[in-house]
C-alpha cells in the first residue's frame, strides 16, 4: 500500500510539472526568439516609417561622367546583393555588400570568374518628396586605385514575376550625311505576358518614329558644307515616371541638332500603358467623360508656374502673359504628362510658357486637387484608393 502510494504521489507531481512547463511555454517566448533584433522582420526608414526586411530597388546612375549604367539591389536588413551592367556593354557584374546603421553604403563587384574587380562607397539617401533612394559616393579598384565618383537614383519600379526595365540603346553615325544618333529607349525583360510585350512594341515604335523623322529632315536638309560646324545629332534618354502591374509611364527627353541651326532643340515625348488592358493611355482615359479635368489642370498649373517664376525671380525668363497663354484650357497643352505616385507630372517644352532661354518647365498637379474628377476605375483610380 505504502509503495503505491508513493508510486501514486510521483505520477501527480510529474503531471503537474508537465502542465506548469506546457503553461510558461505558451506565455513566454523562447530565449532566441525574445533576443532577436526588430531588424530582422523590418529595418527602419533612414528618414522615418519602415520598410520590409527585404526590399528590391532599381537604379540609373554613372560612374564618372559618361560612363552610364543600371542596378539591381536587394536589401536583406543591413545586406546588400544584387548586379549592375554599363548599358552601352550589357555584361552583369555581381554585387555584394552591407550597409550599417549611419546609411553608408559598401558593395564589391565581381566578374563571372568571382574575382573582385571593384568596391562602391557611398551613403544611402531618402528623398523626403517622394521616397526614391539615391546613393552617391566614390567607386575604386579594390586596391583603392583609380577612384571615381558614381551616383545613383532609383527608379519607381515594382513589377511582379521577375519583370524588369532594361535600358536599350540605338548607335548611328554617317560620315556622308554628317549626323550621329544615340537613342536609349526602355524594354521590359522575363517572362513577358502579351500586355508587357504591347508596351515594347510601343515604346520601340515611338523610338523608331523619331529616329526616322531625324533622317528624313537630313535627307531633305543637308545644311551647310562647313566641316567646323558640329555634326547633326539625335539625342535621346528617358525616364520612369512611375512602373507597377497597372501602369508604365515614361517621359522621352528629345535634344537635335541641325547643322547650321543658331542652337540644339529639345523636346518631351511621353509614353502611358495601361497594363491591365494592354493599351496606350490618352489623358482622357484618366477621367470622368464629361469633367473639367482640363480646367483644374490649367488652373494649378498656371497658378504654380507663377509661384515658380516668382521664386526665381528675374532670372526666370517668365512672363504672366505667356504662363497664361501656353498653360491655358487647352487639352493640347497638356500633351506631355506622366503618372507619379504623388500626382501627375506635367511638362512644357521650351518655347510653350516661356522663351527658349528659359527651358522647360514642369508642373506637378497633386491627386487632391483631382480626385473628384478622376475616373475610379481607371488608372488614377487604382492609384488613389485609401489604403486598408
Amino acid at each position: 500500500m505504502t509503495k503505491s502510494l508513493f508510486i501514486l504521489v510521483c505520477l501527480v507531481l510529474a503531471i503537474n510539472g508537465c502542465r506548469k512547463a506546457t503553461s510558461t511555454a505558451q506565455q513566454s517566448p523562447p530565449a532566441s526568439t525574445s533576443a532577436a533584433p526588430v531588424a530582422s522582420q523590418e529595418f527602419a526608414h533612414p528618414q522615418g516609417g519602415a520598410m520590409a526586411a527585404t526590399d528590391t530597388k532599381y537604379f540609373k546612375g554613372s560612374i564618372g561622367n559618361a560612363l552610364d549604367l543600371q542596378m539591381k539591389l536587394v536589401r536583406d536588413d543591413d545586406k546588400l546583393s544584387g548586379q549592375y551592367f554599363y548599358q552601352k556593354i550589357g555584361t552583369r557584374i555581381d554585387l555584394k555588400g552591407s550597409i550599417d546603421k549611419n546609411n553608408n553604403v559598401l558593395l564589391e563587384e565581381f566578374d563571372p570568374a568571382g574575382k573582385q574587380t571593384g568596391i562602391f562607397k557611398g551613403l544611402w539617401s531618402v528623398s523626403g518628396e517622394d521616397g526614391l533612394v539615391s546613393i552617391a559616393g566614390n567607386w575604386s579598384k579594390p586596391d583603392g586605385q583609380k577612384q571615381t565618383a558614381f551616383s545613383l537614383h532609383e527608379e519607381p519600379i515594382s513589377l511582379s514575376n521577375g519583370v524588369e526595365v532594361t535600358a536599350k540603346n540605338i548607335k548611328e553615325s554617317n560620315k556622308k550625311l554628317k549626323y550621329d544618333i544615340d537613342v536609349e529607349y526602355p524594354q521590359l525583360t522575363g517572362m513577358l505576358t502579351p500586355p508587357f510585350e504591347k508596351f515594347n512594341s510601343e515604346a520601340n515604335k515611338l523610338t523608331m518614329r523619331e529616329v526616322n523623322e531625324f533622317k528624313k529632315n537630313i535627307a531633305e536638309n543637308k545644311g551647310p558644307e562647313d566641316t567646323d560646324l558640329p555634326n547633326n545629332y539625335l539625342d535621346t534618354g528617358y525616364t520612369i515616371a512611375l512602373a507597377n502591374d497597372d501602369v508604365i509611364s515614361i517621359q522621352f527627353d528629345v535634344g537635335t541638332y541641325y547643322r547650321g541651326a543658331a542652337h540644339p532643340n529639345s523636346n518631351s515625348e511621353v509614353l502611358n500603358f495601361d497594363v491591365k488592358n494592354g493599351r496606350v493611355l490618352k489623358l482622357a482615359d484618366l477621367f470622368k467623360p464629361g469633367s473639367n479635368y482640363v480646367q483644374r489642370l490649367s488652373t494649378f498649373s498656371i497658378k504654380d508656374l507663377k509661384r515658380q517664376s516668382k521664386a526665381k525671380g528675374e532670372d526666370s525668363g517668365l512672363d504672366d502673359q505667356t504662363i497664361e497663354s501656353g498653360a491655358g484650357a487647352d487639352a493640347k497643352n497638356f500633351r506631355s504628362w506622366t503618372v507619379s505616385k504623388k500626382g501627375l507630372a506635367i511638362t512644357f517644352d521650351a518655347y510653350q510658357v516661356g522663351p527658349y532661354v528659359a527651358g522647360p518647365q514642369s508642373v506637378l498637379v497633386p491627386f487632391s486637387i483631382l480626385k473628384d474628377v478622376i475616373e475610379p476605375n481607371g488608372v488614377l483610380g487604382s492609384l488613389t484608393k485609401p489604403q486598408l
